[in-house]
């Protein structure tokens, strides 16, 4: 029931809804402005509709891997935000046989990453340290898992699941869990730079073993301001459904190759700031 007293299910219920909501995150009414647009215009049988959902809506998780049936339990204002999108996209497809689907998407990435996500935060700081114009990397908890694949990749399975014959909701993940340690020795590695970690807690520090004018200097710590006040401490997806549905291989670009692609662009753009036009 709403704050009307009306059933969600109710043909007003959702306008009704948008009126007594506080809420202005655009996650929320940005999603519930698009489907209602589509129902007043009577374009419910024209439109494909496509919500970005996030692994973040699992947070806390209650099984491993997570997949479409597992209890979501958010730990941040953006996966909250986030749960109210996936619950109307199925709202207005039950209601009104809207073919509205939601992706599931685990961490995906590239050279376009925008730069305050942890991925690009280490690789452009890897290209800056490679060129001498960063000495340290700060990061929070680097034992943190996700589960990481590329962006190019799942806006095909995005693609995929647009071109059924009914709607339906998919995780889009790859399967493996990395920590955020482990993507900064293969970012480093990208760039011709060998870390060892040692330490525990805010005292971890990774330092340089391999030969060159950086060998024993550390280049990445933790600092706590970087801890998230409600830590998700591990993501897993089970994009098995994607794979037998639509037929996806998450496994086109290996996480290795990713973060190459991402260091590489990075330090093509630490030489040259206009780089960023190429990727």
């Amino acid at each position: 029931m709403d704050a009307s007293g009306t059933s969600p299910n109710h043909p007003s219920a959702p306008t009704r809804l948008h009126q007594t909501q506080n809420n202005n995150h655009p996650h929320i009414k940005g999603v519930l402005n698009l489907l209602e647009a589509v129902r007043v215009a009577g374009l419910e049988k024209h439109v494909r509709f496509y919500q970005a959902s996030t692994s973040e809506l699992y947070g806390q998780v209650h099984e491993v891997p997570q997949s479409e049936t597992t209890p979501f339990h958010p730990r941040s204002p953006y996966g909250v935000a986030k749960l109210y999108g996936f619950w109307i996209v199925k709202n207005y497809r039950e209601s009104y046989d809207m073919f509205a689907c939601n992706g599931i998407l685990f961490n995906h990435e590239s050279p376009r990453r925008g730069e305050n996500f942890v991925t690009r935060k280490i690789t452009m700081a890897v290209a800056r340290i490679k060129h001498g114009t960063q000495e340290c990397l700060a990061l929070g908890n680097l034992s943190a898992q996700r589960d990481w694949g590329h962006a190019r990749d799942y806006v095909r399975c995005m693609w995929l699941m647009l071109q059924r014959e009914t709607p339906d909701d998919y995780v889009v993940a790859t399967g493996v869990t990395t920590t955020v340690r482990r993507f900064c020795e293969l970012a480093f590695a990208a760039a011709g730079i060998t870390v060892a970690f040692s330490g525990e807690g805010i005292g971890e520090v990774g330092v340089v073993t391999s030969d060159g004018p950086l060998k024993g200097k550390t280049v990445v710590n933790v600092d706590p301001r970087y801890f998230r006040p409600a830590e998700v401490e591990l993501l897993l997806g089970n994009p098995s459904k994607a794979r037998e549905m639509l037929g996806w291989d998450p496994s086109a670009c290996s996480l290795p190759e990713l973060v190459k692609e991402m260091v590489e662009a990075d330090i093509e753009m630490a030489r040259d700031p206009t780089a960023y036009l190429r990727f």
